[in-house]
Parts: C-alpha cells; structure tokens; sequence
C-alpha cells in the first residue's frame, strides 16, 4: 500500500458548514463562518485584528501593501522559503535582500541580519519554517533600532509559540511582529478546503487601511458597521476576501484544532523516538530551540550530500513511500540570480541540497511511521 507525502484531513462536519453557508445567502464572503473564523484567532491567540484570505499569498501581498514601499526600498527575505514570500514585495517595486539560514535549522539567522541592513531598508520577514519560531527578540531589536517593520511569514506557523527573554512570555508566532500571514492550503495543518490565507494586524496605525484593502480599495466595511453613510473607492485594493463556503471549511477544521494538532505532535514524536534510535545512519534531525515549540506541521532530516538524498527518495518511492525535498534556493533561481548581490549563503544552500521531508498528515498512522522506518533502516543496510 502506498503511503502517500501528505493527504487533507477532513472533520466530518466540513459538507454541513457549507450547505448553511449556501443557505445562508452570502456566498462572497464576510459572512457568518468569516466572522467565526476570524473571531477564533483574535480571542485565542491575542492577535488584534484578523481577515480572512484567499490564500497566504494574498495574505503577504496584503502584509506588502500595507508597508507602504517605494520603489528601490529593501526588504531583507530568508532566501530558504517559498517564492510568495519574495514576490509580495516584489510586487510592490521593493528590492529583495536575501538572509541565510541558521546552522541549526532552516530559520533565518537572526545574527546576521543587522549586517544586511543598509539606509533603504524598510522591512524584515522572518519566516517560521516547520512552524518553528525563529530568533524573534533578535529580530525585533534590530528593527527596533533602525525602525524598521517586522512581517512574520507564519503560513506554517498556526499553533505555535515563541519565549520571549525580553518580554518575559510565551507569545503567538503571528502575533510578535506589526503584520504576518497565515496559510491554510491543503498541506497545512488545518486548511479552508484546498486554499485560504489569513492577515494578521497586531500593529493600530494599518488596521483602517488593512480593511479597506481588503475590500478591493473601498470603505465598504465601514459603511456596514455605519461608520459612513455611503461607501466608494478610497484606495488600492484586490479581491482578497474568501468565499464563505471556504470559511466554513475552515470552521469545521478551527473547532478540532486541539485534536487535529495533538494527532500530529504524536506522530512527530514517534519519528523523533524511532529515527534517533537508529545506529550508522548519517542523517540529522529536526533542531528545536529552547525558546521555541513544535506544532508538528512537518517532519524534516537533513543528509550529508545531494547524491545521498537522491538515492533515498528513491529508494523510499520504490517502496511506495512518498518522502520529497523542500525549497530552493530563491537567490539562486533563474529569476532572480542576476538581480543578486553576489554574496554566497552556504547554509540556505545545505538545506536546498539535502533537506528531505518524510510524510506528515492526520490519517498517518503509527503503523506506517513503523513500516516508513523499517524502509529507512533497509536503505541503510543496503548501502
């Protein structure tokens, strides 16, 4: 039986969340499950204002919009993420600024982002890979200092949490920096039925404008609470509001969160006990910080070589397993390799060669982390 990389889970109460949508008569969006969903994420985890969007990508291009770039202004990006990350900004006539990552994880290194800080810099967006929080007292001291806007890329990061030595708490990934983005595609933790995204506002000074965005450059919002008596074209904008039969996908995956996520910390941890068991093995395993929690959204191994990695995909396919490797080196990509400053980021590059992500989703079952296992300790034994 194969077992596939990644495969949605669904609640049983997704169908029923949609047919009241339809029933209900808002299908564009901004109606009850938006409001739910949103509502969710402001009360549980503290974040001051949350919208709803079509996707983590849209969610970023919002996070870009807001920041209010100019053309030739620098935003310093970990080059060890997925392309929206950059293209948000992009976008916006902004040049890319690419960090390394970390030795001891694929996050951004924090220590060396002060050096990437030139007068044109505007922005920082640390990205949570894995949904592991990256060094946030270091990066927010920094652009503290140099004033500078911190968006966190949190599209792994939902149920996460960072320790903060300087504010003395344990705080939300997604609600540390002025702006992040969430995702909720299908390989997600918890998705709005293939693809959704959330802006998180944690910062006064882009909540009105975050709205009117958000409503395709109107103050439409506004008009419906009565702030205004007639509403109209205000501002740049896009469709970035979600369907409602999306929000009400999403719902039903928000109200078992607890169990969704306590499922796969399970499973995360039964491949950290099996895999860090193994004898003669050359690979390494996930790094999590003291400072930072786990909210099991993948499960990584780094390997020595390309060529090592190669063969084990391989192998693990020709036992029907699906295992994959992850991002790319984005300054090193045949779009923007030219527009590069030339520096070298060797770790970013490590973690491009030889990072492989093993199979992680709710329906895995601890049977298959053995048999997954079993195929690993074959590949050893063969080689």
């Amino acid at each position: 039986m194969n077992i596939p990389f990644n495969k949605p889970y669904l609640t049983g109460k997704e169908t029923e969340y949609m047919v009241q949508a339809v029933q209900n008569g808002q299908l564009s969006g901004n109606g009850e499950f938006t409001k739910k969903c949103q509502t969710f994420f402001q009360e549980r985890y503290g974040f001051r204002k949350c919208l709803l969007t079509t996707s983590g990508t849209d969610a970023l291009e919002m996070c870009a919009m807001l920041c209010g770039l100019q053309p030739g202004d620098e935003v310093i990006v970990p080059s060890y993420t997925f392309v929206s990350t950059a293209l948000a900004f992009l976008r916006e006539g902004a040049k890319v600024v690419f960090a390394d990552s970390m030795q001891r994880n694929p996050n951004l290194d924090a220590e060396t982002i002060e050096s990437l800080v030139t007068p044109r810099t505007r922005v920082i967006v640390p990205v949570h890979y894995a949904g592991v929080a990256c060094d946030m007292d270091a990066i927010m001291a920094v652009a503290k200092k140099h004033n500078l806007l911190v968006v966190e890329d949190a599209a792994q990061a939902i149920n996460s949490y960072y320790t903060s030595n300087v504010r003395h708490q344990t705080l939300s990934l997604g609600g540390i920096g002025h702006l992040a983005a969430f995702s909720f595609h299908e390989t997600k933790n918890v998705t709005a039925g293939g693809e959704g995204g959330l802006l998180v506002v944690n910062d006064g000074q882009f909540l009105r404008r975050a709205e009117i965005l958000w409503e395709k450059g109107t103050n439409r919002a506004e008009f419906f609470r009565g702030a205004v008596n007639k509403y109209g074209w205000v501002d740049m904008g896009s469709s970035f509001l979600p369907a409602e039969i999306n929000a009400a996908f999403l719902w039903a995956q928000l109200e078992n969160l607890d169990t969704i996520q306590q499922k796969r910390i399970a499973l995360w941890k039964c491949y950290y006990e099996h895999l860090s068991q193994m004898q003669n093995v050359s690979f390494s395993l996930p790094d999590l910080p003291d400072y930072a929690t786990n909210n099991a959204h993948l499960f990584y191994i780094t390997f020595p070589t390309l060529d090592e990695r190669t063969a084990f995909i391989q192998f693990l396919k020709e036992h029907n397993i699906s295992c994959v490797f992850h991002y790319l080196s984005l300054h090193a990509s045949p779009f923007y390799r030219d527009k590069h400053d030339g520096r070298v980021l060797p770790e970013c590059d490590r973690y491009a060669d030889t990072l492989v992500r093993l199979p992680m989703y709710y329906e895995l079952t601890f049977d298959d982390i053995d048999r997954i296992c079993d195929t690993i300790r074959m590949f050893y034994a063969n080689r």
